[in-house]
């Protein structure tokens, strides 16, 4: 991978990994909507890092799923993961708007099993890339 494409796909992992960790911290507080919503946040990125570091000029969406599928003609293993990321597509617009739902808002709509779904398969993919991102230069060894 060159170097610009490496340091941007470095920097949308490690802000992927960043945000993985803040789920864990909101399903302790109850905060399942937005466990469920930074979920599907760290595997966008994630999914956004390992395509910028095929070499992509640019990577537009929001669709876990759809990201999945872009980065499944570089590597098949991504196929695996698309159901995981089409379930955790499912959280991106009715975990944050109140208008969302048909009744109710999000924080009072999403369980304690969404955001344990969420969690694991933001999980899964995120470490799933970070399998597949190496780093060339010894500089960027303590990133992962």
């Amino acid at each position: 991978m060159k170097a610009d494409h490496e340091e941007l796909a470095i920097r949308w992992l490690r802000q992927a990994k960043s945000d993985l960790e803040d789920p864990g911290y909101l399903f302790e507080g109850s905060r399942y909507h937005l466990a469920c919503f930074i979920s599907q946040q760290a595997s966008e990125k994630a999914l956004k890092a390992y395509l910028y570091a095929q070499g992509a000029g640019a990577v537009w969406g929001h669709s876990a799923s759809e990201l999945c599928a872009d980065a499944s003609r570089s590597d098949k293993g991504f196929l695996e993961l698309k159901h995981l990321a089409a379930l955790l597509d499912t959280f991106y617009i009715p975990t944050r708007y109140p208008d969302a739902l048909p009744e109710g808002i999000p924080a009072d709509m999403f369980a304690e099993t969404d955001a344990e779904k969420a969690i694991k398969a933001s999980t899964r993919i995120v470490g799933f890339v970070k399998d597949r991102i190496s780093p060339s230069s010894s500089a960027n060894s303590s990133w992962v």
